[in-house]
């Protein structure tokens, strides 16, 4: 093509439109908004927060401290883990920040339970056990003071900020909460009563029977609710579409079974079988409580790095680990160096890695709306777990007791020191957590494999992307 001559008009027009071209390229750089972050509370952009924060830094670690904080003290936990859950998960987008603040908070659980029998065995050994209580009431006051401060308030956009307190409380589902725990009580009661009254009485049966008639009673009326009233249930029923949703509730019911029932049995080898002091049983935990902070620093890097479900597998092979350390025939006056320090870093290890899995699987795989539900659920699998598998536990543990002395289960009596029959009771116990254990590593190998990493760090997206990653993309572009 003939360029045109510079100096006809042609060739002057030519050159001013291209000079303008250029000018509005230059506004739109010079006028491009610096980037900043979303917030997952309000949308508002925060200016001065670190990139990948939400929050200004400072905020940002009194948040994660606070929640932390509930879950060390372990009180109020239905109401605690699915409100910090939620509060983490929409708060936090997905990336390293979201990573650290799960991480942290996963930490809180173990530790405080840990901890806490340090320190309440400290107590209980130089002052009242009273005391116990009122020093976990002063820190729990510490902690509800930093949530006024550091918690941030709800999205303007969200049903509580827009309801009342008498208008929240009339949608609440008080039925289905009658009948869930209704259900559950009669449920526990006759695990736990069997141990006492025998297991040949008919109405264990029968309470058994009418516990599973109001827990599908309670499920019926949740799909019910979901499917025909704009109520909101208290468990959505379509969230168990998601098979990997379900087996993550399953996991977690199961794994936190089998952990707390180590750690109970652990507990009454080393205080009633060999006859140890409070104190002394409680410094023999304290590995666990190191390694659960050094398990929680490394998961916060792990989680973003390794396949989700081969952190599950690992985790739940080190806590079986730890349950058939202490089944298998060691003889008991073994030093406690030899294998029950090794069982209590496995164990650690096992929680510290299946919980802030477990949970970011929960924040990633629903949506922001159903989080804190997802939270609920997550930790009802736990307590719940907890409580079938300690009864259960107890019940077999009793058995072989009796069994081995010669007596009906309701005569069992307790655990004595050195005594073969409470050694082979407190074993069997532990055959049947490191069952369980093997029952979550096949579970995880079945139903998690191929799910990626679930704390992979995202990227950039254009704000018609996933709900809760931001755009980092703060200028237009011209074709």
């Amino acid at each position: 093509m003939v360029r045109p001559n510079r100096g006809t008009p042609s060739a002057l027009l030519e050159e001013k439109k291209t000079e303008a071209h250029h000018q509005d390229d230059e506004t739109v750089k010079d006028n491009a908004r610096p980037q900043s972050v979303t917030s997952g509370t309000g949308g508002e952009e925060i200016d001065g927060s670190k990139p990948g924060l939400p929050l200004p830094k400072a905020r940002a670690i009194a948040l994660v401290a606070t929640v932390t904080g509930a879950s060390f003290l372990n009180k109020g936990a239905a109401a605690n883990v699915p409100t910090a859950i939620g509060i983490l998960g929409t708060t936090f987008p997905p990336g390293k920040a979201k990573n650290y603040a799960f991480s942290a908070y996963a930490a809180g659980a173990p530790l405080g339970s840990v901890l806490g029998n340090l320190i309440a065995g400290i107590i209980a050994s130089y002052a009242n056990w009273r005391w116990v209580f009122g020093a976990t009431g002063g820190l729990a006051i510490a902690v509800t003071a930093a949530g006024i401060f550091c918690i941030p308030p709800p999205p303007p956009d969200s049903v509580s900020s827009k309801k009342s307190t008498a208008s929240l409380l009339k949608d609440i589902d008080w039925i289905g909460g009658f009948l869930v725990t209704a259900g559950l009580l009669a449920f526990m009661f006759a695990l736990t009563q069997g141990n006492v009254v025998g297991w040949s009485t008919v109405w264990i049966y029968m309470l058994i029977v009418i516990a599973f008639l109001l827990l599908g009673i309670f499920v019926t009326w949740q799909w019910y609710q979901e499917r025909h009233t704009t109520r909101a249930p208290l468990m959505k029923v379509s969230m168990f579409k998601n098979r990997r949703f379900s087996a993550a509730l399953a996991i977690m019911g199961t794994f936190f079974g089998y952990f707390n029932d180590f750690i109970f049995l652990a507990t009454f080898f080393w205080q009633d079988f060999q006859g140890l002091s409070a104190l002394q049983t409680t410094l023999r935990f304290i590995p666990t409580g190191a390694t659960g902070f050094i398990v929680a620093f490394i998961m916060s890097h792990l989680v973003s790095r390794l396949p989700t479900w081969m952190l599950l597998l690992f985790g739940n092979f080190a806590a079986s680990m730890s349950c058939l350390l202490f089944s298998i025939p060691i003889p008991p006056d073994t030093s406690y160096f030899a294998f029950g320090f090794p069982a209590m870093i496995l164990s650690v290890i096992g929680a510290d890695i299946s919980w802030p899995c477990l949970t970011l699987f929960t924040s990633k795989s629903l949506p922001q709306a159903d989080q804190a539900m997802g939270g609920a659920l997550i930790n009802a699998m736990g307590q719940i777990g907890r409580s079938v598998g300690l009864a259960v536990t107890t019940a077999i543990q009793t058995g072989v007791m009796a069994s081995q002395r010669g007596l009906p289960v309701e005569q069992s009596g307790s655990i004595e020191a050195w005594e073969p029959a409470s050694l082979a009771g407190l074993r069997a116990g532990n055959w049947f957590n490191f069952g369980l254990g093997v029952f979550c590593m096949a579970l995880v190998a079945i139903s998690f494999r191929g799910t990626g990493t679930v704390g992979k760090i995202a990227k950039p997206v254009s704000s018609d992307g996933e709900e809760g990653i931001m755009n980092e993309e703060g200028t237009s572009r011209r074709s």
